[in-house]
């Protein structure tokens, strides 16, 4: 068994560490915060088994405008961070040809048939699956225009196995009475789920991983350099460790070792939003999310989170206070019991051109594995992404063809 270093405290990492453990590695987990302290923490929780549709698909265009002029368009882009994002935007651009589209949607549909599976055993740890709520995920709509519109990537997503059932007016009104009659459509997803506490389920799996022998280094990686017998690390502070393995999956960040390993992948950050409402948890009964506001209101431990929205803009700790703003005032005209919410996060989601994740080896060495660029399907397609890690560390055969995920393909 070999020793095997894994970049990175989140829903991939962690879940990479599960199944390395599993195989009986001995597993060194770096981060220089605890676990799910990151982009993790404050996601909107849910297992979006239905979420293969990319966001570059081909209506972009028609829809560009309204997404970057409308007050109430959930996307902003931070104009100043444009000349550092247009060869990102070009590439996603091309990407949202029918073809190009649908190739994407195809091949997340091939991990998300797969995601519970990555799952299924390790939520047998003790505490892990009291996070757990069955409740599936309803998509709303207010306008009669954007649920027609929907409908070809409906369509989609039903030939790639996603079942879902339609609410009009009164059923909609029937699941979650505490909403405001202002949704005409709505479509739940069946067979999703959503987490009640993101960071306490990453924190129960991480102390049963630390029971088994994991290690863990609370320091950041600043370089990896592939070498014949393994991969030698330098941390932040200079401090050089080695490993046989190395696995990255540091989110929004694990482009600069992607490059360190001779790998130009485009990887960029969605800014991501949420606030939360205390005390409200009881006003729904599970993730409701108003498609053309761009969030999810989520019944979490300790109040309703609202989280969702894009900013791109690359990294720094500046909120954008419009979209706090849209988040609150959306949550609140959906929710009329909502009282102020009292407090809000910004996170970093990783995110490439084509909607798909990075999963492979790099082109320096199969002796280091990239699990990076879920975008906004981190906690869905966590568990599954490390069975895979797990599989290319052990030098065993995917049961997923993982062509579409390649770090060379771009």
């Amino acid at each position: 068994m070999a020793d095997v270093a894994v970049l990175g405290a989140g829903f991939i990492g962690l879940s990479s560490a599960y199944w390395l453990l599993r195989d009986g590695h001995r597993v060194t987990l770096y981060d220089a915060l605890g676990p799910g302290e990151a982009t993790s923490y404050g996601n909107a929780g849910t297992f979006a088994n239905y979420a293969c549709i990319p966001v570059n698909n081909p209506d972009v265009f028609r829809n560009l405008p309204r997404f970057l002029f409308s007050a109430t368009s959930p996307l902003r882009i931070r104009w100043g961070y444009l000349p550092h994002l247009a060869p990102w935007l070009a590439r996603f651009l091309l990407n949202a040809t029918p073809k190009r589209y649908e190739h994407s949607a195809k091949a997340l549909a091939s991990l998300l048939t797969c995601a519970f599976e990555g799952y299924r055993e390790m939520l047998s740890i003790d505490g892990l699956s009291s996070f757990v709520r069955e409740r599936e995920c309803l998509y709303l709509y207010s306008n009669a225009d954007s649920f027609k519109s929907a409908q070809p990537s409906l369509a989609l997503r039903r030939s790639l196995g996603v079942r879902f059932e339609h609410f009009e007016h009164d059923g909609i009104r029937e699941l979650e009475p505490n909403l405001a009659p202002i949704f005409a459509h709505g479509t739940m997803f069946n067979d999703s789920w959503f987490l009640s506490d993101p960071r306490g389920f990453l924190q129960v799996l991480y102390e049963s991983m630390v029971r088994q022998g994991m290690q863990h280094e609370r320091t950041a990686v600043r370089s990896l350099e592939p070498q014949k017998s393994g991969v030698r690390l330098v941390d932040e502070a200079g401090r050089v460790h080695g490993a046989e393995h190395t696995i990255v999956c540091a989110g929004a960040l694990s482009g600069r070792f992607a490059r360190q390993c001779g790998d130009r992948v485009p990887l960029d950050t969605e800014r991501g939003y949420h606030v939360r409402f205390p005390g409200t948890s009881s006003l729904i009964s599970r993730p409701c999310g108003w498609a053309e506001r761009g969030f999810y209101m989520v019944p979490m431990d300790g109040g309703i989170r609202a989280a969702g929205t894009v900013e791109l803009g690359g990294f720094g700790p500046q909120k954008n206070p419009e979209l706090l703003n849209l988040i609150t005032t959306s949550a609140q005209e959906a929710l009329p019991g909502l009282p102020q919410p009292d407090s809000n996060w910004l996170g970093f989601r990783p995110s490439l051109p084509d909607g798909l994740p990075v999963v492979g080896a790099s082109s320096a060495s199969p002796r280091v594995v990239y699990a990076f660029g879920h975008q906004h399907l981190g906690v869905t397609l966590g568990g599954v992404t490390g069975s895979v890690v797990a599989d290319l560390v052990a030098g065993r055969a995917s049961p997923i063809d993982l062509e579409p995920y390649s770090p060379r393909r771009f």
